[in-house]
């Protein structure tokens, strides 16, 4: 049903405008806010929309930055340590705080939806991982890196076998239908499997007090931004069992939407011009006391497939 909230089904909303503001392009895009739920939804996807990505910065696919033999021994070590203990002190810059929550094993068949050039994965890979799949039909074709790392041209429904752990890394909110992205994964999960979304939330307080401002409203590639209700909404009524959600935002919604206020790109060469080191560390502060305090602009949300 036209306009009916894509996570929990309500007619009731409120419609404002965005612009695209990364690149400066302009254009007035009209989204919906659920007054239910607060999830958010564009209105109508724009017939052009690949001519948003098309820019340099936003939707690379650059080679891979490959570890030599040395570092691969080290990261290795780190992984099997950080797996063990826990310990923060061994957790990779960037996705070791959401992966020890996950603990999958070695042997895991893993799955990235949304992959780009597999940067993640193949840090995976090095870090002693031997299964592991991306799946990007944005990407030039298929490519097999390595025998442990494969990148697939293609949908996840579109694979064959299944996957112990599936990961979507700020993709979902680019997909139209939530439902059928996740109901995608769930096909593709093993009884027992895991599912990680990394996405934007309207729970932000940045989006409350700048609206279309928000830096990660990211008009008009955002197709869909769920709350933390919409999102629980979705994934039970499709059988997924929620069992964490970890806030993980980071000074980037300050600075960002500030630079949006000025009527500035996403250009990081000014960030420097515009904030001092010490105020960044202060953002960066400012952003981890929203995290705990439930109302960080990204969160990690942690799933499972019932046995």
């Amino acid at each position: 049903m036209k306009n009916a909230c894509k996570f929990c089904g309500s007619l009731s909303h409120a419609s404002f405008e965005a612009t695209e503001r990364m690149f400066g392009l302009g254009g007035s895009f009209v989204y919906s806010e659920c007054l239910d739920c607060g999830s958010l939804q564009i209105d109508e996807i724009p017939k052009n929309l690949g001519e948003y990505y098309q820019r340099s910065g936003y939707y690379s696919f650059l080679p891979l930055n490959h570890s030599g033999f040395a570092r691969k021994v080290y990261k290795r070590i780190r992984m099997k340590l950080l797996l063990a203990t826990q310990s923060k002190i061994f957790e990779p810059r960037d996705y070791g705080y959401w992966l020890k929550k996950l603990a999958p094993g070695f042997h895991f068949r893993i799955a990235d939806v949304g992959c780009g050039n597999g940067q993640l994965l193949y840090e995976l890979y090095a870090a002693g991982f031997t299964d592991l799949h991306g799946f990007d039909p944005f990407m030039e074709k298929d490519l097999m890196v390595n025998p442990s790392l494969h990148l697939w041209k293609m949908r996840i429904e579109e694979s064959d076998g299944l996957f112990d752990l599936i990961m979507l890394h700020h993709a979902f909110e680019h997909m139209e239908d939530p439902v059928e992205a996740l109901q995608a994964c769930y096909d593709k999960l093993k009884p027992g499997g895991k599912l990680l979304v990394r996405t934007p939330v309207a729970d932000a307080a940045v989006w409350k007090e700048k609206r279309a401002y928000w830096v990660q409203l990211d008009a008009p590639r955002h197709l869909i931004i769920p709350s933390v209700t919409g999102f629980q909404l979705v994934s039970q009524a499709i059988g997924l069992t929620l069992q964490e959600v970890l806030f993980d935002s980071s000074a980037f919604q300050f600075w960002g939407t500030s630079l949006y206020e000025k009527g500035l790109s996403l250009d990081l060469k000014l960030v420097g011009r515009n904030y001092s080191p010490k105020e960044l560390a202060g953002l960066e502060k400012k952003a981890l006391l929203y995290n705990q305090e439930g109302k960080g602009d990204q969160a990690c949300f942690f799933l499972s497939k019932p046995l």
